[in-house]
């Protein structure tokens, strides 16, 4: 008996072909989603691009930290003080305003400022000035050794960890001074009523504002004073 076999007329459609597409990875996915981060003023940057030849000249200002202390220094002596290429920022601003608040005249000229101490009659200089930068406190070491006391204001400026003004207390208590702490205000002047002495004295560490202010102080004072582990700059 012959086999049959069925035969479809109206065979079923092919299934339609299908393409694969892999999905994007997800890093290149949330490249293409996130749109560029604009920068703000709380993340500032610096976009350098290299390659080219660097010429001209560049005009190099004086050092504030040493402008600070040498205008200080001015109150050690009377007469006229000329400095020259003194920079003109906040911190030399205000240091000049403290020497005129104490009496001294100030004429600036540019770079250079002229100091003249010969009017000085005040042992206090201006508190809301002394709390505006740290380096005003220098004042007591020239203010002590020349006038035998001084009523100086706590330092302000920037916050760099506690900085305590204690070597600068207990180094000019080493050179004769009585020192006391009242009201935000150190008050000092010469134990003997006449002036500071020579004397020696170590800092815990190589400070370099109780450098200077010691620096001042003694050589203004009777005798000759030793400093050890001062700041070498």
């Amino acid at each position: 008996m012959a086999s049959s076999s069925t035969f479809n007329p109206h065979p079923p459609p092919p299934k339609p072909s299908s393409t694969h597409f892999p999905k994007t990875p997800p890093l290149l996915a949330h490249t293409l989603q996130t749109p560029p981060k604009t920068l703000t003023h709380q993340d500032p940057k610096l976009i350098i691009t290299g390659g080219a030849t660097l010429s001209g000249h560049v005009p190099i200002s004086g050092s504030k930290n040493s402008a600070l202390p040498i205008l200080a220094a001015t109150l050690c002596c009377s007469g006229q003080t000329k400095l020259k290429n003194v920079p003109n920022l906040f911190d030399t601003r205000s240091m000049l305003s403290i020497l005129e608040s104490l009496g001294a005249e100030v004429e600036v000229f540019g770079g250079e400022v002229v100091v003249s101490t010969d009017g000085v009659r005040s042992v206090e200089p201006c508190e809301g000035e002394i709390g505006k930068i740290r380096g005003g406190f220098l004042v007591i070491g020239p203010l002590l050794g020349r006038f035998g006391e001084a009523v100086v204001g706590l330092p302000g400026g920037c916050d760099i960890g506690a900085r305590p003004v204690d070597l600068h207390i207990r180094g000019l208590r080493a050179l004769g001074a009585s020192v006391d702490c009242r009201d935000g205000k150190v008050i000092a002047h010469a134990s003997n009523g006449k002036g500071l002495v020579g004397g020696r004295f170590r800092l815990d560490y190589p400070s370099v504002g109780a450098t200077e202010t010691l620096m001042m102080a003694a050589c203004m004072a009777d005798g000759m004073t030793v400093l050890s582990n001062v700041a070498q700059v």
